[in-house]
């Protein structure tokens, strides 16, 4: 029977002391640079607790969206993705404007 025993940790720091004061004294929250734009982070203690921050939502700019499935044809649907990034919402605010002018009230 063989026992292993755990090795001591005999790596030595990369840095040393000198070298850790010299990049603190040089770092930009000694100049409150970092102060600023860390001023709104999240501190979290473990993951699920980050995970919680993460997930909740900030007040809403404008009502939130309702999600749908809506089908198109294929070149319709290539033509309105090659206009690039926010399609849908010029997709959305097309058919508001059809809906002003089709439909009575």
């Amino acid at each position: 029977m063989v026992i292993k025993m755990k090795q001591p940790n005999t790596s030595k720091p990369f840095f040393s002391p000198e070298q850790v004061a010299a990049a603190l004294a040089a770092a930009p929250e000694s100049q409150g640079v970092l102060d600023e734009s860390w001023r709104e982070g999240i501190v979290s203690h473990s993951l699920p607790e980050l995970r919680e921050k993460l997930r909740r939502r900030g007040p809403q700019k404008a009502p939130v969206k309702v999600p749908t499935t809506i089908r198109f044809d294929p070149d319709v649907l290539a033509a309105l993705k090659s206009s690039g990034r926010g399609w849908q919402t010029r997709v959305n605010d097309a058919m508001r404007e059809w809906i002003k002018t089709h439909v009575s009230s």
